[in-house]
């Protein structure tokens, strides 16, 4: 057996969760530029497109109904209500994906992650903190997309989100978005190391030792 086909692996679920404004959909955008090995998860949802959003590249759109009718027939690997709407992960997009050996980045809240991981436990766990509270907000503000309301339903449920830090595997603090980027890559790098998930690496150390 080649040393190259010795390291074979199933692609892994890689996890960035924070609150509104944290940064995590900018630091994965960052991350999928950087790094060819690994796909975004492209979730279905209830919630109105926006400008400039493309249905199947952002998300893929559907009705209520629609979405009934995808929960009764068990096509999503976890799904949540989110400001009145709901988003779930596609099981087969999420599935054809890491059988081709590539890992798959969700960016979904805590519930969609504790569900995630009754599914499968190997999955990675990645929450990224704001600088602060104060800082989170001004970054809420700078949009200039959201109602005042909205935008003070984000911090309730902010501080709901962060309490749930502890159970994920690393939690970053975002006071720079490349710096950030860096070290969810660097766990990245590292996750895809463990010996756990070469999946064909007992064989070939069977080989070696004869």
């Amino acid at each position: 057996m080649e040393i190259a086909s010795a390291f074979k692996r199933r692609g892994l679920l890689f996890v960035l969760s924070s609150p509104s404004g944290a940064g995590k959909s900018t630091i994965a955008r960052m991350l999928l530029v950087t790094d060819e090995g690994i796909a975004m998860s492209v979730s279905a949802t209830t919630r109105p497109i926006r400008p400039g959003e493309v249905d199947g590249r952002d998300y893929h759109f559907v009705s209520d109904s629609e979405f009934d009718s995808m929960v009764a027939e068990g096509e999503f690997l976890e799904w949540a209500h989110v400001f009145g709407h709901r988003y779930g992960t596609l099981k087969r997009e999420v599935l054809k994906t890491i059988e081709s050996g590539r890992d798959v980045l969700l960016d979904i809240d805590w519930q969609g992650t504790q569900q995630l991981k009754q599914v499968d436990p190997d999955i990675v766990r990645v929450f990224i903190l704001p600088p602060s509270m104060a800082e989170l907000e001004r970054r809420l503000r700078s949009r200039g997309t959201d109602a005042e309301e909205v935008i003070r339903r984000r911090m309730e449920r902010a501080s709901a989100e962060i309490s749930h830090w502890a159970e994920y595997d690393y939690v970053l603090i975002n006071n720079n978005a490349e710096k950030c980027r860096e070290l969810v890559h660097n766990i990245l790098k590292a996750e895809r190391l463990k010996a756990t998930r070469r999946v064909f690496l007992h064989d070939f150390v069977r080989e070696l030792i004869g």
